[in-house]
């Protein structure tokens, strides 16, 4: 970690004073140290560009500390000796490259000693449910639940085939409006929907989601199959193995009908081929960065998907699509195969049209792996016959009257009461969170410094201030000393959600409270986000901050979209949370509503 605090102090230096970052080949050999003399700080040659008492005048502006005059000069004078070769490791002359592979050393364990570390044991049953019979519409069948797609294919009332095809088909009229598939897998995936179509008429049936096609969002590695991760430097990149939630799901029989769109490295919703758009208003993106799998899930392209989140890449996008998406908590998903944006914060999670099938798709995906040093065995504890009665959800009055919650928000709080479960006013101290983010930059720059300093980045189509490249550069210049101490504030903040977690079961937030976003991320718990009603809009959405030369379309009269709420539960409580989740989506009644024109 205390590379970002090197790489500010020298990346300073060399910015400020438009040096080179080549080291001083004409070094002084050390002094001949008596015998028994330990090493000594200070005491190293001289490398590196000269720097002087004004660089470190200037530099104290972006990290925002005062040194009298003396320091200053104290500083520049010792810093050739006290700190320019700790860069060497990126400016040589022993340079060394850390893979992709080449994780940190350290883990992140979400769960605080002494808390519950989840359900002890698993349980996980669905109902028997009887679908009733196959829809004659092929676009009903698109738009029904994985539940039903799979009864009908265990009943032998639908192949695989003839499954695959409609989304095939409907991938084929839609996409040209949503711009939400990467790369296709037509026949691929037409051969192993014939392949399952023979394991069920032979007998063996996998379970739930055999047969059943879904996206994958394009930072799953597909062994032969490009995984750009939305980004012009990665276009053409092939892996050569699967990621290994991509291999559960292949394992269950599920049909992997394509790649979808992400925001370039995980952010947003533009990507190297445009903008993927919402269905439900085209004149707007879908949100992101899991803006494929929130556009073609929504739009039934594919029965499901997997997304990916950092810090609100499943939930803001299934916010603006009307879907279900479940952002798991740190660790019970690997992501052995999966880009790499944030070593501490990734999430990969199921975005789908119904509670039910979010905790379907959890319970294949779950589990760890040992390619992903920070997954970890757990449980998942689910009946679906649980109605919910008794569970505490906790809420945040003063949120809830406030932006950006709504009254559809509002709505939902009366849902909780009318469902039997007990709403519990809850709060958390008024710290600065977003100061929690100088992990997520520090780490996304480090992820991808490569990348950034070989200019790599420059070829990325979204080139603002708040894109990652611009991030990646400023980010060199963060302090090593505050990422650790920001560290030290994670832990107070974890400790704070556990306090709150003795006294609820469940919290519901706006799904878009950027304290929330940024806490339940950080703390690793777990949320589910699913369509609570309808709102009208008289101007598109976006991620991206507000710029005034291109100003985003209005509409009068006001459009129609759907809108979601978001509950956040225990760590590794993902069970308890879908329970909730499923009482209020009964009450809700609006997940059957389609996007117009689908």
């Amino acid at each position: 970690m205390s590379n970002s605090r090197r790489h500010f102090l020298k990346g300073a230096s060399l910015a400020l004073l438009g040096a080179t970052a080549a080291c001083n080949k004409q070094q002084e050999p050390p002094a001949a140290l008596p015998p028994g003399a330990p090493p000594a700080f200070g005491t190293a040659p001289q490398v590196g560009p000269e720097v002087s008492s004004s660089t470190f005048a200037v530099a104290e502006k972006l990290v925002q500390v005062e040194l009298t005059s003396a320091e200053q000069q104290q500083a520049a004078a010792s810093w050739r000796a006290n700190m320019a070769a700790l860069y060497e490791r990126r400016t040589g002359p022993r340079k060394l490259v850390l893979e992709p592979a080449a994780v940190p050393y350290s883990t992140w364990n979400p769960v605080i000693p002494g808390e519950n570390p989840g359900p002890a044991k698993n349980r996980f049953s669905l109902k028997k449910l009887d679908p009733g019979p196959l829809p004659a519409s092929d676009a009903d069948i698109a738009f029904a639940p994985v539940t039903h797609l799979a009864r009908w294919i265990e009943q032998r009332k639908l192949t695989s085939t003839r499954l695959t095809q409609i989304y095939l088909d409907r991938i084929q009229k839609f996409d040209a409006k949503l711009h939400c598939i990467i790369t296709l897998m037509r026949e691929q995936a037409l051969a192993q929907a014939k392949n399952a179509d023979q394991e069920i008429a032979a007998g063996k049936y996998r379970g739930p989601l055999h047969g059943i096609p879904w996206g994958a969002k394009d930072l799953l590695d597909t062994a032969g199959i490009p995984t750009s991760y939305g980004a012009e430097p990665f276009k053409n990149r092939i892996p050569n193995a699967d990621a290994a939630v991509v291999k559960r799901l292949h394992d269950a029989g599920a049909i992997l009908l394509a790649k979808l769109s992400m925001g370039g490295l995980a952010l947003n919703d533009i990507w190297f081929g445009g903008q993927t758009m919402n269905p439900w208003l085209l004149e707007e993106g879908s949100s992101g960065s899991s803006a494929g799998p929130g556009a073609a899930t929504a739009a039934a392209l594919v029965a499901f998907s997997i997304g990916s989140e950092t810090e609100g890449s499943i939930v803001s996008p299934s916010t603006r699509c009307g879907l279900t998406g479940l952002r798991p908590t740190y660790g019970r998903v690997p992501r052995t195969g999966a880009m790499t944006l944030c070593w501490s914060l990734d999430k990969l999670g199921p975005m789908t049209r119904s509670v039910t099938d979010a905790i379907l798709v959890l319970h294949a995906i779950s589990g760890p792996d040992p390619g992903d040093l920070n997954s970890v065995p757990s449980n998942l504890d689910f009946d679906a016959e649980a109605n919910g009665k008794g569970i505490r959800v906790g809420y945040f009055p003063a949120w809830m009257k406030e932006l950006p919650a709504t009254d559809v928000d509002r709505a939902a709080l009366e849902a909780v009461k009318k469902s039997g479960m007990l709403p519990v006013e809850v709060s958390l101290p008024d710290w600065p969170y977003d100061s929690l983010n100088i992990i997520l930059f520090a780490e996304a720059a480090a992820a991808f410094e490569e990348l950034t300093l070989t200019h790599g980045v420059d070829q990325m189509k979204m080139q603002v201030s708040d894109a990652w490249p611009n991030l990646f550069r400023q980010s060199r210049f963060l302090s090593a000393v505050d990422l650790v101490q920001t560290d030290r504030f994670r832990r107070k903040v974890a400790l704070e959600m556990a306090r709150i977690f003795r006294e609820v079961d469940v919290l519901m937030v706006p799904s878009l409270r950027d304290e929330t976003l940024t806490i339940g991320n950080f703390t690793g718990h777990p949320s589910l986000t699913l369509r609570a009603g309808f709102l009208e809009v008289s101007t598109a959405r976006s991620d991206w901050a507000p710029d005034p030369a291109h100003p985003l379309p209005t509409f009068n009269p006001r459009r129609r979209v759907p809108h979601g709420i978001t509950l956040i539960g225990r760590l590794f409580d993902e069970g308890n949370v879908a329970t909730a989740g499923l009482a209020l989506e009964n009450i809700f009644a609006v997940t059957g509503e389609r996007p117009p024109g689908f």
